[in-house]
């Protein structure tokens, strides 16, 4: 593994570890996207549906199981815990979050590297992974009141995504036929959005 994934990687938990530390000690989701959450939920359910089935390390097992119980813990705090939910601001987080599933789902579906059920669920988790932080970025316009720790998770999202291109950057010139254009093209979207917000 090369520095620029470990890196992406630590950076990737440290900002779900930023948002579970606002979320369980503060008891608040202010801020917070409710409907970017639900995506990331998504995203990862359909990336790692071959967790059981597909073992690489240790390493990438544990980290997917992190993901994966991390994303659904936050969209249960902030949907029926009873202090959290109460910080939740519903008015403000109104972006349409279910109009991104299908367009990135029939995307999915005409591009992607082969053709089966796995890869189709891995390449839709990429392009709507590309998207998930749209409603987050969009909420984060209409209140313009940033607290610390909200701040830092996106930021921490950004660096984690930045990381990654770095990373493919890295792997394209030192490993031969590493080429994932799908995943490249979306990360460097990504990183656009969060730049330009």
């Amino acid at each position: 593994m090369n520095i620029f994934r470990l890196a992406g990687d630590m950076t990737h938990l440290a900002s779900v570890l930023v948002l579970l530390l606002k979320i369980h000690t503060i008891k608040s989701c202010a801020g917070v996207s409710l409907k970017t959450q639900e995506l990331y939920a998504l995203v990862f359910a359909c990336r790692y549906l071959d967790i059981f089935t597909n073992f690489v390390s240790l390493y990438n097992t544990v980290m997917k199981l992190i993901f994966l119980g991390s994303s659904f813990s936050i969209v249960w705090y902030m949907r029926y815990h009873k202090v959290v939910r109460r910080s939740y601001d519903k008015d403000q987080d109104t972006f349409r979050h279910y109009f991104l599933v299908l367009p990135c789902l029939v995307l999915a579906l005409l591009i992607n590297e082969k053709f089966t059920f796995k890869e189709v669920m891995w390449t839709f988790s990429l392009y709507l992974e590309a998207v998930a932080i749209l409603p987050q970025l969009v909420l984060l316009q209409r209140t313009r009141n940033i607290d610390n720790l909200t701040g830092q998770y996106v930021f921490l999202l950004g660096a984690y995504r930045g990381l990654y291109i770095l990373n493919w950057i890295y792997r394209y010139f030192t490993e031969p036929h590493f080429v994932h254009w799908i995943s490249m093209t979306l990360n460097f979207v990504l990183c656009l959005l969060l730049l330009f917000k």
